[in-house]
């Protein structure tokens, strides 16, 4: 008994050790400008040499510039500004727009806060840790999707509208994903569709798949590109590269494209990285 008691004050200061590991350790917004939430842990680490794009580079997708933009730079100047769901066709510059902006609002004070699946739900604790951080901060979840049932999506939906643990004014969640809806739609969905006076009225399972991606209040979508485009974008990141393109340049984009099965940014990218690289 006398041993046991002894003990006591030794395992009372490894659990205040263990209390102080686990929480989360702050540190200085001035000189970090994006953090990783690492979950089940719930702290964030900061990502010290974060990805910069220039919008500049961005080819095709003016339009989706101007809209995220717009909605970023409201967000930055203190002013209403909507979560933003980008979607649609893979390697189009979902993820790189949403990086971009972030670059070029950093130096106003815009934070960048990357969170994966697994860290959806706890959200909440996230929320609680930047309330009163005196920065913007945009909550950055890429190539979202979900499966039937998953955790994280019952969280997500909950953390955008309808939680009492809601992000607070400097707070905006931004996701990437190639599904609209983002989860699986199945055929035998549509036969609960119902028509009444004319008027169709998706059935329960569908409705409840539309109703987390119609908590983001701004859709962004992204197409597919021609031939044109893809070959423009080739030609722009060869010459940024420092390689000249010659006669021999769009034959080798297009075979290149072809052994990709996909014509995009991300190809024409790759490809004239591997251009410049062998000239």
């Amino acid at each position: 008994m006398t041993d046991f008691a002894s003990l006591v004050p030794r395992i009372e200061r490894l659990l205040d050790r263990l209390d102080g590991a686990a929480a989360p350790s702050p540190f200085d917004w001035k000189s970090v400008r994006a953090a990783r939430w690492a979950a089940p842990a719930g702290t964030l680490k900061p990502i010290l040499h974060p990805q910069r794009v220039a919008l500049k580079d961005l080819l095709a997708i003016d339009e989706q510039k101007q809209r995220v933009d717009a909605n970023t730079r409201q967000f930055v100047s203190g002013r209403p500004a909507n979560n933003v769901l980008l979607t649609g066709a893979r390697g189009c510059g979902k993820s790189s727009l949403v990086k971009a902006v972030h670059a070029k609002y950093a130096p106003r004070g815009l934070r960048l806060i990357e969170v994966d699946k697994a860290g959806l739900p706890q959200l909440p604790d996230l929320f609680d840790l930047l309330a009163d951080a005196p920065r913007r901060f945009v909550v950055f979840i890429d190539d979202l999707t979900f499966a039937e049932n998953e955790p994280g999506y019952a969280s997500l939906k909950a953390a955008l509208d309808g939680s009492l643990a809601g992000p607070s004014d400097n707070v905006l969640i931004y996701a990437t994903s190639n599904r609209r809806h983002l989860m699986p739609e199945y055929m035998a969905e549509n036969l609960e569709t119902r028509h009444a006076g004319g008027e169709v009225h998706p059935g329960e399972a569908t409705e409840e798949k539309i109703s987390l991606s119609d908590r983001f209040g701004l859709w962004v979508p992204f197409h597919g590109m021609d031939q044109d485009t893809y070959l423009a974008i080739a030609r722009h990141w060869a010459a940024s590269l420092g390689a000249r393109p010659d006669e021999d340049f769009e034959r080798a984009a297009l075979q290149w494209s072809l052994s990709r099965g996909a014509r995009n940014g991300r190809v024409a990218w790759q490809f004239a990285r591997d251009w410049a690289g062998r000239r």
